[in-house]
């Protein structure tokens, strides 16, 4: 399973560990991601993803999943994610 964020696209960084004798060793920052079921209003079913927590967070301010992914550029969103934003968009557009 990937380290990569479904919506936002946030993947592992790397950095140094740095010891108190300034010695350098390569290291790995992760992602913080988490297993979620976010409901779709539009779907009126819940749609299970793993994102960050910063994600997670956006999505509760934008408003739900389905205003996230509106806003959200086709390059960063996930396969699955981005199915589910056409979906969204049908049924949007049928209604």
């Amino acid at each position: 399973m990937s380290r990569r964020c479904e919506l936002t696209g946030k993947g592992p960084m790397t950095g140094n560990n740095v010891s108190h004798a300034n010695n350098k060793t390569r290291r790995r920052f992760l992602p913080n991601l988490n297993d979620v079921s976010l409901r779709s209003e539009a779907l009126g079913r819940n749609i299970k993803l793993r994102i960050s927590a910063a994600a997670l967070r956006t999505v509760d301010h934008r408003g739900g999943l389905d205003k996230f992914l509106a806003k959200a550029k086709d390059a960063e969103l996930s396969a699955a994610a981005l199915k589910v934003k056409k979906e969204i968009a049908k049924v949007q557009a049928e209604a």
